[in-house]
């Protein structure tokens, strides 16, 4: 079985590579946009997908797009996607009024790790499979040994020992998210989670169902 620790170590080794060609003279891109709450960023430049897959909840055509950027070992992002994400769906986003881009933002090999996990399931069950991750979040992500309750709910999604490991060892993958993770650091200031765009106005941290209708609806009464 892969080791937890060699996703931790690579994700870290390529965190500090990513911040040494930085520092030596490769400017990170930016757009014009501070990090401050409704601060706002072009929406067609966030739009740009990555390499990786986009997990998208929502019409295609809503006038209200949501992109947001959360780790899943945050429990402020487990907040947001158990108290607050089922509020929007159900006024916003099966109505068509919003749709929800999630990407990726792992804060640290496990989740990193989980992250992978949740990508290697087909694309419809992504989102069910996220939430089962934030649910058990506490178990998994903060208990003694986080690999095998990572690995039990990778039996349960269907993976075998084999096919748990190749989904870890995925580069293809695991290069997409931090690529992801990069872009929306160097370009977007994305330095938290739950980090929220809303039209391109940028949020950090949770929003209670009330003060993100409140978002929506004004990005919706200029419709």
């Amino acid at each position: 079985m892969i080791r937890f620790g060699v996703i931790a170590t690579a994700f870290l080794t390529a965190l500090v590579l990513a911040a040494s060609a930085t520092a030596q003279g490769q400017p990170a891109p930016t757009v014009q946009s501070e990090a401050k709450e409704g601060a706002t960023v072009p929406l067609d430049e966030l739009l740009k997908p990555g390499p990786i897959r986009e997990n998208v909840m929502g019409a295609a055509d809503a006038p209200v797009t949501i992109v947001e950027y959360a780790s899943m070992t945050c429990p402020h992002c487990a907040t947001f996607h158990l108290k607050t994400l089922p509020a929007v769906k159900k006024e916003f986003i099966d109505t068509g009024k919003v749709k929800l881009v999630f990407r990726d933002f792992p804060f640290d090999g496990v989740a990193m790790a989980a992250t992978m996990l949740s990508r290697c399931a087909a694309s419809e069950k992504f989102f069910s499979i996220t939430d089962m991750l934030f649910q058990r979040q506490e178990k998994w992500a903060f208990g003694q040994n986080p690999e095998a309750e990572l690995t039990a709910i990778g039996k349960e999604l269907g993976f075998d020992a084999k096919g748990f490991d190749a989904c870890l060892q995925d580069q293809t993958v695991f290069e997409g998210i931090l690529a992801v993770r990069k872009k929306a650091f160097e370009v977007f200031k994305v330095d938290s989670t739950p980090t929220l765009f809303i039209n391109g106005e940028h949020y950090r941290g949770v929003l209670s169902p009330v003060e993100i209708a409140i978002h929506i609806n004004r990005h919706l009464d200029k419709k």
